[in-house]
């Protein structure tokens, strides 16, 4: 017998208080910078027991403008951007050529928090996105050598092939090059950080660059 979706779904819980600690958000005290905040509710996450903080879905779209979504890693976020990798000839590449522009959402669903960052992406010298390769593990070298990511794929053969030879190389080369592996780096116009609340009053707050790098916060509705 098929499962029944509508019922599943009604069966679902948001927030349980069981597995989830929704606590007060002080905008008052939130610091200038929003990377200073999301590093503390990264940690805060982690220190939670969140499985997997730094997955992220990545937000896109096509040349035709149509919206494009997935989930990624962020490889890491400074001055210089918020940090994520990909092969340059992969739907996402393609769609970030033609249009270098994201968005990306964080939901920690322990602390019933999500943090949205969305601005212009741009490309990392290739010195950058091969170090960044290396410095990741073998099975993520092997993925990169695989590569061809989002093309037809003929047979489950194909890829097993391709795959035992990628690890085989990424074993033995820890440094092999992978060129189309690009590190792509988003320049946040906008960062938001919404924490849950259980009576649905759920905190918003918005940071956004204004001129000369400064930013401007502001309360949203929920």
């Amino acid at each position: 017998m098929e499962p029944d979706l509508d019922q599943l779904l009604r069966a679902q819980r948001v927030w349980d208080p069981a597995g989830t600690d929704l606590r007060p958000f002080d905008t008052g005290a939130a610091p200038a910078d929003p990377l200073t905040l999301f590093t503390r509710w990264f940690a805060e996450a982690a220190g939670a027991g969140q499985r997997e903080p730094h997955v992220v879905t990545l937000a896109t779209a096509d040349a035709a403008g149509r919206p494009d979504q997935r989930v990624v890693t962020l490889h890491g976020a400074d001055a210089g951007g918020w940090s994520f990798g990909t092969h340059d000839d992969s739907r996402k590449g393609r769609q970030l050529a033609a249009r270098p522009y994201a968005a990306l959402c964080f939901y920690w669903p322990v602390l019933g928090r999500q943090v949205r960052v969305r601005g212009p992406v741009e490309t990392a010298p290739a010195e950058d996105a091969q170090a960044d390769l290396h410095a990741r593990s073998t099975g993520a070298l092997a993925a990169a050598l695989t590569g061809r990511q989002s093309a037809p794929l003929g047979s489950p053969e194909e890829l097993a092939a391709a795959s035992e030879a990628a690890w085989e190389r990424a074993s033995r080369e820890p440094e092999a090059p992978a060129p189309s592996w690009t590190l792509y780096r988003l320049r946040a116009e906008e960062v938001e950080f919404f924490q849950g609340d259980e009576r649905r009053r759920h905190v918003r707050l918005a940071y956004r660059r204004e001129g000369g790098g400064r930013w401007d916060r502001l309360l949203l509705w929920p």
